[in-house]
């Protein structure tokens, strides 16, 4: 009997690094695959284990549809699509939609977990208590406490939502993009201004520690998950503030917090994928639910997680989405490893040249990688989670010392930087120490 053709894969790529590698991920696994790449995303693919690479400016549901179309006129419908990418899962399941696909993350699960508020409508719905939320669309519906909430006036939405302060965000964005707190009547009123209503949310404040939750579900329940206390915030990153996070040892808190996350998750409907959960601890005891995302998490957390447990999490992510076995086990890393990151943002004011920067590997033990800008960079534009002015992973015995450690960071890097002007020529402002 003469066996069928290899399975069918069609990627969505934007990663440069070792995580858009999937010649690894695959470990040995017949298959056809093709990838839809941006040409910052070719590198780490392997050309001759490809049945096609094409290179796109734009990954766009709009502008890869014709190509895929093109594509399963060659080689048939894909058994599966996939998009690591936060930008790129929803276009992953509109294309396996429309073309009939089998597998991957299904339409339904992807806007679950892309649109915040059927997010919190979903996790409310289990009984989870999440913030009062307002879609800004003028459909009249809200997911807020009270009110109509849905117009764009800002008493509607402040009346909607019970009081100030309020978090503007955007109903399917990643991090801190596009987010707004805003404290006054006047300031909601100016950020209401400057939106479309149909892409953006108005939600209650919560104050109190923030967590992430990590990990790889498979089969209903959790394969690999760790959970981590944030160092300051998403936000504050945005506003020009380090951001960094430190994983929790085994404990009452830890199980808590993977317990609460594992309702999030079945209310969500998810049965095999990874994930980065987010959510607040308030000062009172009470958890409440942050939003999720349906990949690993981004700026140094799959880093440390290889680093520290042996995992690759956007293997797992890709094996979860299109049905193959995980490669990581239980036991297969280093046990009670704990550690954490920490990232410098860009300075707010551009262009400018680094002057001066500090190594700190050295002098702090728990710093066991670090990398740093050049002395005479010149930064012309914004830089995210993976390129700001400072990286450090740390590793040690108890989350305790690896927050000292974090902190001593933040008391000894010295990072300077001048403006410049178009020309190059630094006008003798300096930007200072980094906070």
């Amino acid at each position: 009997m003469t066996a069928g053709p290899a399975p069918l894969y069609v990627v969505l790529n934007r990663s440069g690094d070792e995580f858009g590698e999937y010649q690894r991920f695959l470990d040995g696994t017949p298959c056809r695959m093709v990838y839809l790449t941006t040409p910052g995303g070719l590198a780490p693919l392997r050309k001759s284990e490809a049945v096609e690479i094409r290179v796109l400016d734009s990954l766009a549901h709009e502008d890869v549809l014709p190509v895929v179309r093109e594509l399963v006129g060659r080689h048939g419908t894909p058994d599966a699509v996939f998009g690591q990418s936060e930008y790129d899962i929803l276009t992953a399941a509109l294309l396996s939609d429309g073309l009939g696909v089998r597998g991957g993350h299904g339409l339904d699960l992807v806007r679950r977990f892309k649109d915040k508020p059927t997010m919190k409508s979903a996790v409310r719905g289990a009984g989870l208590r999440v913030p009062d939320f307002c879609p800004l669309d003028r459909s009249g519906s809200s997911g807020g406490s009270g009110g109509s909430g849905g117009g764009l006036r800002a008493e509607a939405v402040i009346e909607a939502l019970g009081s100030l302060p309020l978090i503007l965000k955007p109903r399917a964005s990643a991090g801190s993009e596009g987010v707004t707190l805003v404290e006054s009547t006047e300031q909601l009123e100016q950020a209401l201004s400057g939106v479309d209503p149909a892409a953006y949310e108005c939600e209650e404040y919560i104050e109190g520690a923030v967590f992430h939750v990590d990990g790889v579900y498979r089969s209903h329940s959790f394969h690999f998950v760790t959970a981590s206390r944030y160092v300051n915030t998403c936000l504050d990153y945005a506003h020009g503030r380090p951001l960094g996070s430190v994983l929790l040892g085994e404990g009452r808190e830890r199980a808590e917090l993977t317990e609460f996350a594992e309702r999030c998750l079945r209310a969500l409907g998810l049965t095999d994928g990874a994930f980065h959960l987010e959510l607040i601890r308030r000062p009172d005891g009470e958890l409440v639910f942050l939003e999720v995302g349906l990949r690993p998490g981004g700026a140094q957390v799959p880093f440390l997680h290889a680093d520290l447990f042996g995992i690759d999490l956007f293997a797992e992510a890709f094996r979860a989405a299109i049905g193959l076995p995980p490669l990581w086990q239980p036991g297969a890393g280093p046990q009670g490893a704990t550690g954490g990151w920490l990232i410098y943002p860009t300075p707010g004011r551009l262009p400018s040249r680094v002057t001066r920067r500090t190594s700190l590997r050295a002098t702090v033990p728990e710093v066991y990688h670090e990398e740093l800008p050049p002395v005479g960079w010149t930064i012309t534009s914004p830089g995210g989670y993976d390129n700001g002015c400072g990286t450090f992973r740390f590793r040690g015995d108890d989350p305790a010392g690896v927050l000292d450690a974090v902190h001593t960071v933040l008391d000894r890097y010295d990072l300077r930087t001048e403006l410049v002007d178009a020309s190059g020529t630094a006008p003798g402002a300096s930007l200072g120490t980094a906070p």
